[in-house]
């Protein structure tokens, strides 16, 4: 049974990072990882956890609108560590200064290594391989830019999961 809860953590986890990119959220991300956790993002970013974040940070401001979906998730535990590899789909509005949108849909997948930490399952270190990266321009009729501090699903959905994360600590 312990092994169940423990992989439904693990997989919350996976969402609950989506959440974090897609709704704007440094603080989430920031605790979804272990306190010397590390990110290496392809050829996009490479290093601690903490500087990943930073730099999703300082991207948010170029994406218009971030949708990521979990597909597969295949979770291996041992004890208070696990590994796992997740499929996932990313697609992305990014605007451009006098010019039409692009549109990116990339098919990744995560490799994982989790630890428990704190009584809570956490990245340790995540190593992200891009499968199909397409990207082209498009005429954007959607939604308007997110506004990640006014995004509805924080007025909607007022459990624990959907608040923001202001509170969360700072990784070192």
């Amino acid at each position: 049974m312990q092994a169940l809860i423990d992989k439904d953590e693990i997989r919350e986890l996976a969402l609950r990072y989506c959440r974090g990119v897609d709704r704007k959220d440094p603080a989430l991300l920031r605790s979804l990882y272990t306190s010397d956790g590390i990110d290496n993002h392809a050829n996009i970013f490479r290093g601690s956890a903490s500087a990943y974040v930073e730099f999703l940070e300082s991207s948010f401001q170029f994406i218009q609108i971030g949708a990521h979906y979990v597909c597969n998730h295949l979770i291996e535990l041992d004890g208070d560590e696990a590994s796992g590899e997740v499929y996932a789909l990313g697609y992305h509005i990014l605007p451009i200064a006098d010019s039409r949108p692009i549109e990116s849909f990339v098919g990744v997948r995560y490799l994982d290594r989790y630890r428990r930490e704190d009584g809570q399952w956490r990245f340790a270190s995540r190593e992200v391989v891009i499968d199909l990266d397409r990207s082209r321009t498009v005429e954007h009729r959607g939604a308007d830019p997110m506004d990640a501090e006014a995004d509805l699903s924080y007025r909607v959905l007022t459990g624990e999961r959907f608040r923001r994360r202001s509170a969360y600590p700072v990784l070192d």
